[in-house]
């Protein structure tokens, strides 16, 4: 420890700078008299202060730091003054005269009283008994993202955002959850209330630029004063307000170069046929290429093919020359998705005086996406304007509105039909033709030419906030809030044509089940107006050392949605693709909705001398989708904290541990967040024009008897309780924070209850189901500076898992939920291993004498799975599907997302400033399927996959396949399935097949630089700064074929938009 810290005292010599000689001024300090001031700097309780900055101000190169005495000696210009300085205490001054000097330092009361938001007000950070985190603007600065939950990934512990299955795609959102997902009830979601300054909002729309501070409250005492909205947490955003003073303006842009990421690599095209052979001879022993054909494979890799040949494929002999006749060579993930470059501008305007502030901001984002073809893109423009204006001494008035358009275009046909045809796309199959022109069935011509999905979404806030103070310390609150979003949309196809050997054009179906040359339009509208109203009063009161604070209030909200559609085809004109030029009978559709809330809320805090903390908060909901006696509910929470480092006999111990905090919570909420908006209402199946009679020639509407409703349906209550501490070691430089948690939500939505068929009517579904999660979660950071070094770690780790714990499964069916099962639970069988010989298969298929494994399939060789047999019952079987009767299966996998973790380094240094953040998962289980996973194996021939990794397929010591023996391969030898059991024996849900999903990523590596302020001021500018940023530049993971968060759907995975790679090159400038 002694020699570390000498190592660390003589790395932080001070250093002396030469002059200056092109500045006259300079030459005249050096000359000035030179003294050496020494002193001691302790802490207001007297104790050695080590590692204290002491430095000349406006010359950085004259420093020095404490020993470990907390002594310091520095050589100066006689009278300099000098800045001692140290994080969480305020920076003192003094004059250089060359006596000694003795220093105390104070605490930093903004340090000490940072201030978290909270439901309905704000908190000093040490007297937080619930679990919130809180999240600073510069997380998110600078980032080349398209919107905040991206920026947001792995920052929080117990804030889980993931790629949806859409992945990158540029409308595509994060999946976002606190704590897990939260409910299984049919209709229920899980998902946070997201308020942007109190107005419930779209976290992916707003500007990241506008936002000030984001609040993540996790547990029931933080969230439960938001009520049935919030039984999963909240996001609190925070949106940056104007300062009173000269008016400031700030201007940020970048450019961003973007480029896709983890695609799969195809094979080449000689690598695929004869990948294709070996699949069709294990198949049916039909080879699908030629000697011929592969000969010129061959030749036309190696740039030998001329004349006609060259195009990779001849006319002559029709379709199937197109596929098993052609020899080109083409990698069509490279052909469909480019690099492309996309911008973004950014400015706000905020000042004003002591009576009013102002921030006005605006934003444009142009984003591309990675298509070649048809290429797709999203604008966004952000217009935000905030007035905070003081009226006399006790009425103040806030208004803030927010306006967002987003423009999202793209091909029609970019859809999961489009990724699930590219991977399928033989490599033979060349890009043009010999004439020029694309090829059918290369998703290019319907990409290009097949007609737009586009997508115009207008969102609009006003918010206007009033407080009256009319006694000292009583605070009364009135706020309204509206939010009204409008939604187009028009969806087209349009004739798309090939050209065949001549060059004449031909009508081409532009997909399954559409008839050639057929067009269509979609438009449909959408608007959502959300109205909300809150009515708050607080009162602070603080009689010695005893400080109370009490709120009470009344929350109201109504939503409205109404939507109309119409469809029409064959358009006169493909040039106008509208549904006044199309020519069927006209398809309308329409409908509205709505529903509201309402709640009293009250909250009761309490601490003495910020030692002792409680907490009481009492909420009762309100909801129009439950009836009578069911409608309201009260749910109360408590949390309490003791500060043991603010106890008389923690002084010995406070120059080490400066904080120690301890906290508890438990409470509930209830949960009306589910798609029945009108459970209590009898409806009535009707249909138009489809009875099975006629009256007057024609067939009549139709309408059923009514279903039956539940008057019992009720709220699902979710009841939680939290455990945590929160410690500063070592003059607060390390810092950190832990909880465990245990969720249990009630009375879920689910199945209705089996009735007898003669009961003639739909049973209704009731609250009948539970489920428990629990976790934990964890952030420590480090943060110290030595001389004009600054640097910090932060490490953040979650954890959660969940359990149903009541479910009505009377017959134990396996693939429902039942008690005691896992979230993210796979049944599978065991692998035993592939067979490396005939007779090594013959003998595993004599160990089951009564069946072997026929039931999965037949003609058992070497290359194909060997299953254990777990109930010992000689045969391979799946059971009867019940709990009662697993047959062989087991649990193999959990496909939950474990040990979430984010990585957070930055230093700066003299103006030059360095972050790096990464982010990961320690543990998951994947199981997929599909053709990206399985290549040829199990799919039909015109369904199937070919990449480079597909190449690791068992092949005998003896095999006759040019890639020579593979007897320790991953996959078991490729064999085409077409639907048979032949195919699909070796790919059933197994053991050997459960892929590590675990993964770490460089999610952001930036460096920037700020210009010194003396430069700047030249030219009238507060401050410059310019940066390169890059987004997902490398990842560690031990997953095949996937990007690990980009696996799409479970069971035809890989069927998505892929992520980008992102440069970007930025500059902040403040006026």
């Amino acid at each position: 420890m002694a020699i570390a810290a000498s190592i660390m005292l003589w790395c932080a010599t001070p250093q002396q700078a030469a002059a200056d000689t092109y500045e006259k001024h300079e030459i005249a300090s050096v000359q000035q008299q030179k003294v050496k001031t020494t002193g001691t700097v302790v802490d207001q309780n007297g104790e050695a202060m080590i590692g204290v900055s002491v430095k000349v101000k406006d010359n950085a190169t004259m420093g020095a730091i404490t020993d470990l005495e907390g002594k310091f000696s520095i050589d100066t210009p006689k009278g300099a003054t000098l800045e001692i300085s140290y994080i969480g205490y305020k920076t003192v001054t003094v004059k250089a005269e060359g006596t000694a000097l003795n220093i105390t330092m104070q605490e930093d009361a903004e340090v000490l009283d940072e201030v978290v938001i909270v439901g309905y007000g704000s908190q000093k950070k040490v007297n937080v008994t619930g679990a919130v985190s809180m999240v600073d603007s510069k997380v998110i600065e600078s980032r080349p993202v398209s919107n905040v939950s991206q920026a947001l990934q792995g920052v929080v512990p117990g804030l889980n955002l993931t790629v949806p299955t859409a992945g990158g795609a540029l409308d595509a959102g994060m999946n976002i959850s606190i704590r897990g997902a939260g409910t299984i009830g049919d209709g229920s979601s899980s998902s946070p209330l997201i308020l942007i300054d109190g107005m419930e909002g779209d976290m992916n729309s707003i500007n990241p630029n506008d936002i000030e501070n984001i609040s993540v409250l996790k547990d029931a005492a933080a969230s439960s004063i938001y009520g049935s909205r919030a039984p999963f947490g909240v996001i609190l955003i925070t949106t940056k307000s104007g300062k009173a003073g000269r008016t400031s303006v700030n201007y940020s842009t970048n450019v961003r170069f973007k480029s896709p990421m983890s695609m799969p690599e195809m094979m080449d095209s000689w690598s695929f046929a004869n990948y294709w052979n070996e699949a069709g001879i294990n198949q049916n022993g039909n080879i699908k290429f030629t000697q011929d054909v592969m000969d010129k494979i061959l030749a036309f890799q190696q740039g030998t093919l001329t004349g006609p040949d060259a195009a990779g494929i001849s006319w002559k002999d029709g379709e199937w020359k197109k596929y098993a006749g052609a020899w080109a060579n083409t990698d069509w993930f490279k052909e469909q998705y480019h690099s492309i470059v996309s911008n973004e501008h950014n400015i706000s305007v905020n000042g004003g005086t002591d009576k009013v502030t102002y921030m006005v901001s605006a934003g444009y984002m142009g984003d591309k996406g990675l298509t070649r073809h048809g290429d797709d893109r999203l604008t966004r423009y952000n217009l935000s304007g905030k007035i905070n204006a003081t009226l006399s001494k006790y009425v103040k008035l806030m208004y803030n509105t927010k306006f967002i358009r987003e423009d999202y275009d793209r091909p029609s046909y970019l859809t999961s039909n489009f990724y699930h045809n590219i991977a399928r796309r033989w490599p033979t199959n060349p890009v043009k033709d010999a004439n020029g022109y694309y090829l059918d069935h290369s998703e290019i011509i319907q990409m290009e030419e097949g007609g737009r999905d586009v997508t115009q979404k207008d969102q609009f806030y006003q918010q206007i906030q009033l407080v009256v103070e009319p006694l000292k310390d009583w605070l009364i609150h009135a706020e309204g809030n509206m939010k009204i979003v409008n939604n187009q949309n028009q969806w087209e196809v349009l004739p798309v044509y090939y050209h065949d050997g001549e060059g004449s054009p031909v009508a081409m179906a532009w997909f399954d089940g559409y008839t050639p040359g057929m067009s269509r339009v979609n438009q449909s509208y959408w608007k959502d107006n959300n109205y909300s109203l809150n009515l708050y009063t607080d009162y602070f009161k603080q009689i010695g050392d005893h400080y109370f604070k009490v709120m009470g209030g009344f929350n109201a909200e109504l939503y409205k949605r109404t939507n109309l559609s119409g469809q029409r085809d064959e358009l006169i004109t493909p040039d106008v693709p509208t549904l006044n030029t199309g020519t069927t009978e006209q398809k309308a559709n329409g409908g509205y909705s709505h529903w509201a809330n309402a709640g009293f809320f009250g909250r009761i805090n309490y601490n003495y001398k910020e030692r002792y903390l409680l907490e009481i908060n009492g909420r009762y909901d309100g909801s129009s989708r439950f009836i009578g006696d069911k409608r309201w509910g009260f749910f109360p929470s408590f949390s309490a904290g003791w500060n043991v480092s603010r106890e008389p006999f923690w002084r010995d111990l406070e120059h080490i541990v400066n904080n120690f905090k301890i906290r508890g919570s438990w409470g509930e909420l209830g949960n009306c967040n589910t798609t029945a908006f009108y459970p209590f209402y009898q409806t009535m199946p009707t249909g138009v024009e489809n009875s099975g009679w006629l009256i007057n020639g024609k067939k009549p509407n139709t309408a059923s008897a009514p279903g039956i409703v539940s008057a019992e349906m009720t709220w699902e209550t979710v009841r939680s309780w939290n455990i945590g501490f929160d410690f500063g070691l070592l003059n607060n430089r390390l810092t950190g924070s832990f909880d465990y948690f245990v969720r249990n939500t009630l009375d879920m939505i689910g199945p209705a209850p089996q009735l007898p068929a003669t009961l003639g009517a739909t049973v209704p579904k009731v609250n009948n189901a539970d489920m428990k999660a629990w976790g934990f979660e964890v952030e420590v950071s480090w943060r110290d500076r030595i001389k004009d070094f600054n640097y910090g770690v932060k490490f953040v780790l979650s954890d959660d898992q969940r359990k149903v714990t009541r479910y009505p499964n009377e017959e134990l069916n396996r693939n429902q939920w039942y008690a005691g099962r896992m979230d993210g639970l796979v049944w599978g069988y065991e692998t035993v291993g592939i067979a490396k010989t005939d007779a090594e298969m013959e003998a595993h298929l004599a160990s089951l004498p009564n069946g072997g494994q026929s039931q999965l399939g037949s003609k058992w060789a070497a290359g194909d799975i060997m299953y254990k047999d777990l109930n010992g019952d000689g045969k391979i079987s799946s059971g009867d599907g019940t709990l009662n009767d697993l047959g062989d299966l087991k649990v193999v996998a959990n496909t939950q997302l474990r040990f979430k973790y984010g990585l957070t380094l930055d230093a700066s240094w003299k103006g030059f400033d360095f972050s790096a953040f990464f982010q990961g998962v320690g543990k998951r289980d994947v199981v997929v399927g599909g053709p990206y996973f399985w290549g040829a194996n199990g799919q039909g021939m015109w369904q199937a996959a070919a990449f480079k990794d597909h190449m690791d397929y068992f092949r005998p010591e003896d095999t006759e396949s040019v890639f020579g023996p593979n007897v320790d391969a991953y996959y078991p030898r490729v064999i085409f399935g077409g639907g048979s059991s032949e195919g699909g024996k070796n790919i059933q849900t197994q053991s050997r097949y459960v892929q590590n999903g675990a993964y770490i990523r460089l999610k952001n590596l930036q460096l920037g630089y700020t210009l010194p302020s003396t430069i700047t001021k030249k030219f009238a500018v507060n401050s410059l700064r310019v940066y390169v940023s890059g987004d997902n530049l490398w990842t560690g993971t031990k997953m095949r074929v996937f990007d690990p968060e980009v696996l799409g759907s479970t069971g035809d995975a890989g069927k998505a938009y892929p992520l980008a790679r992102v440069w970007s090159v930025g500059l902040n400038v403040n006026f």
